[in-house]
């Protein structure tokens, strides 16, 4: 019988945050792949710690790339899509060998994390079922301890990796807003939110229900304040309520 790949959402940071269904895979899981950095552990492997069995096999998926070449040259899309096309053949022929594979997957797998590409690759050639998880930003606006919206409220999503003149048109129109893709991007993302007349609003949340958790207001950050990965803004709404 043909295998079955599982993209397994970890949820944002904390175990305690994922799914049942989540930790039962994982827990009985013979083969588990996760993406990584190289020469680093790999985040989703790092939260799945030691729930991974022992005998498991593992596949650690290398990016051959991440921030060496800009995303506007071809050879960054090139690159990727053959990455994505040699760790779909590996997967694919494991499952057709009869093997069921848990991808392990930071937060969840359909919300702007790598495990869409594999989906997309795998879905027509082996038995695929991806198991949801709660979001990063779901935990980084509870640490601040308020709603994200209210009543008619629109939330909006931007990646901060967008043009800055992009990332302050979509915060200007926002009622309640969510920024991510943080890192090197920080000193554009403050300024288009100046422009976009947030900024006062505006919260900065570092590692969100992970060790090492911080939130503050972006008006406490230094200007020269280097975020990392991790990291995510929220602006909350200010609808209607009773």
């Amino acid at each position: 019988m043909t295998g079955t790949v599982y993209g397994v959402g970890l949820g944002p940071g904390d175990p305690e945050l994922m799914s049942v269904r989540a930790y039962r895979l994982l827990t009985n899981a013979r083969h588990v792949a996760y993406f990584r950095k190289a020469g680093r552990a790999g985040q989703a492997r790092t939260l799945a710690g030691d729930l991974v069995p022992g005998g498991a096999v593992e596949f650690a998926m290398e990016y051959p790339v991440t921030t060496e070449i800009p995303l506007s040259d071809p050879a960054y899309n090139e690159t990727l899509s053959l990455f994505y096309a040699q760790v779909t053949d590996h997967l694919a022929a494991l499952a057709l060998a009869g093997e069921d594979i848990v991808v392990l997957c930071e937060g969840d797998p359909f919300f702007y994390g790598s495990f869409m590409h594999l989906h997309a690759r795998l879905r027509d050639r082996v038995p695929v079922e991806v198991v949801p998880a709660i979001t990063g930003m779901s935990a980084a606006w509870t640490a601040t301890g308020q709603p994200i919206t209210w009543g008619d409220d629109v939330l909006t999503v931007v990646m901060g990796t967008l043009a800055e003149a992009d990332l302050a048109r979509h915060m200007e129109a926002a009622d309640a807003l969510v920024v991510m893709k943080i890192g090197r991007n920080f000193p554009k993302i403050v300024r288009a939110l100046q422009a976009a007349a947030k900024a006062d609003r505006a919260w900065l949340i570092e590692y969100a229900a992970m060790p090492g958790q911080t939130v503050r207001r972006l008006s406490d950050v230094p200007a020269d304040h280097v975020a990392p990965y991790f990291s995510i803004v929220v602006v909350h709404g200010q609808g209607r309520r009773p």
